[in-house]
């Protein structure tokens, strides 16, 4: 009989996942130290056995041991024997390395468009006038059937928009001091590696869902080690990956197993200082893409880094020790307590204090949804290596990988930098050609002015002269000496 994903044992026998309500989420918590990691491990073999591709971020830059076999050990070998394991073995999981700055695994690009106004100013921590103004650029942009790919694209839009603000239209016009103020985060944001992550080629979803060739799920690793230094371009990075399965993926319903297990470490800093309605959106895709295949896992320090609106839908629950000196701590191990379905047999309270490393309190859908009592539970030691693989052993990995061949080198296809730079440069030219016509008509028209400047001096001599003669015809001498003008031209 198939009992599911093996977690570990309690007193009661072995406690399961069950796969069934695996996309009904779940949460992962403990204090540092207690033995989260370990747990994932185990959760991904779990779901690479069954077939089900994986999405890990390995914050501490530990996991990417479960590519590798693990090592026998006599702590192992007892652990073994007291959860009552059978025919364990020790062997090495389908692993896909994955990196933001492409130097520990594939490059993983997105573009522009794909991650969108409403995240992309949460990226750069814009307020809501700025949000506004990055909401026209993208409208723009689809307006004049413009690519946005990477962020000089951006950059070029804001600033085109800000110059040409007037003659595009009222819709259009943006004030400087906000498309300033966006420029400032943009160059922020690239100081932290932005420019690397936008751009093409552009992650496509189907390479994240792959199984191997004995038919396991492929445990996709993303490097955080680095990424984790810039929490916010780490929260919306993985939030964005969610957004985009939620929306490309076909609705499932009810499957009998998830498509793909998303595990979201460090989950605390997704809802740290996130406004209303981006928890809002967050709240919205983890309650409808269980229902495209997805689970989604929560790794935390406690429940309490969770919403309520986000915690009420994590059905699978496996808690790890936590430590109550101050009150915000023994708050929040009372949340932790009570999320669990009581067991009369144990005092949740008291035991999340007093678990040792590698122990959790755990919590599981069964038959119908229901939540299985709480129970304490000795966790599994992992098939694979605990810790990190080598540095050979990651090359050798990536060396093999069709990913990488794909992904490694990035392009620049002819998007809104240089569709604006072109029309930028075809606008200046015509306005060169308009003052060059302007300064001719000019020059044609002042030398007309002195020609006709000359005409008239000349006219008004003869006019002149005319008046003098007049005058002196009136007079005896003028007489005489008109007819002796006049007998001189008869002669």
């Amino acid at each position: 009989m198939d009992d599911g994903i093996l977690i570990g044992g309690s007193d009661a026998g072995q406690v399961f996942l069950n796969p069934r309500y695996a996309n009904r989420h779940g949460l992962v918590a403990g204090a540092t130290g207690t033995g989260k990691t370990v747990t994932l491990q185990c959760l991904a073999e779990g779901f690479s056995d069954r077939g089900i591709p994986v999405f890990l971020a390995d914050v501490k830059g530990d996991l990417s041991g479960i590519s590798q076999s693990g090592t026998p050990h006599p702590k192992i070998a007892e652990r073994v024997a007291k959860i009552g394991i059978e025919h364990y073995t020790q062997r090495g999981y389908p692993v896909a390395f994955w990196d933001v700055f492409g130097h520990q695994g594939t490059p993983v690009r997105a573009t522009v468009s794909e991650m969108g106004p409403q995240l992309l100013s949460r990226l750069l921590d814009l307020n809501d006038t700025q949000e506004s103004v990055l909401t026209l650029v993208f409208e723009f942009a689809d307006d004049e059937g413009m690519l946005l790919v990477d962020l000089a694209d951006l950059r070029t839009t804001l600033e085109y928009l800000g110059d040409n603000g007037r003659e595009l239209g009222a819709a259009f016009g943006v004030s400087k001091a906000s498309v300033n103020a966006i420029l400032r985060r943009l160059l922020m944001l690239e100081r932290e590696g932005g420019e690397l992550f936008f751009g093409e080629p552009a992650l496509q979803l189907a390479d994240f869902m792959q199984t191997s060739r004995d038919g396991r799920g492929v445990i996709n690793l993303l490097a955080a080690d680095t990424l984790i230094r810039s929490p916010r371009v780490y929260s919306t990075f993985l939030l964005w990956l969610l957004s985009e399965l939620f929306e490309n993926l076909p609705e499932l319903g009810d499957p009998d197993q998830p498509v793909l297990v998303f595990f979201f470490d460090e989950a605390h800093l997704l809802f740290r200082n996130a406004p209303r309605a981006l928890l809002e959106k967050i709240e919205q895709v983890v309650r409808l893409i269980r229902s495209k295949g997805v689970g989604v896992y929560f790794i935390s320090q406690s429940p309490g880094d969770m919403p309520d609106s986000v915690l009420a839908q994590l059905g699978n629950r496996i808690q790890h020790a936590l430590r109550a000196y101050t009150p915000k701590e023994q708050k929040a191990l009372k949340v932790a307590a009570q999320s669990f379905r009581s067991n009369p047999e144990l005092d949740t309270l008291t035991a999340i204090t007093e678990l040792g490393v590698g122990e959790a309190l755990v919590s599981t859908l069964q038959d119908k949804g229901i939540p299985a009592p709480v129970q304490r539970v000795l966790v599994r030691p992992p098939h694979s290596r605990m810790g990190m693989a080598s540095e050979a052993e990651r090359q050798a990995l990536l060396a093999q990988d069709v990913n990488r061949q794909r992904y490694a080198q990035p392009y620049d296809p002819r998007s809104a930098h240089e569709v604006l730079l072109e029309r930028t440069a075809a606008r200046l030219k015509q306005q060169e050609q308009e003052e060059l016509e302007k300064r001719a008509a000019k020059a044609q028209e002042k030398s007309t002015s002195r020609s006709r400047s000359r005409q008239s001096s000349g006219e008004a001599f003869v006019k002149s002269m005319a008046r003098s003669l007049g005058s002196a015809a009136g007079s005896s001498l003028g007489r005489k000496l008109f007819r002796g003008i006049l007998g001189s031209l008869l002669k």
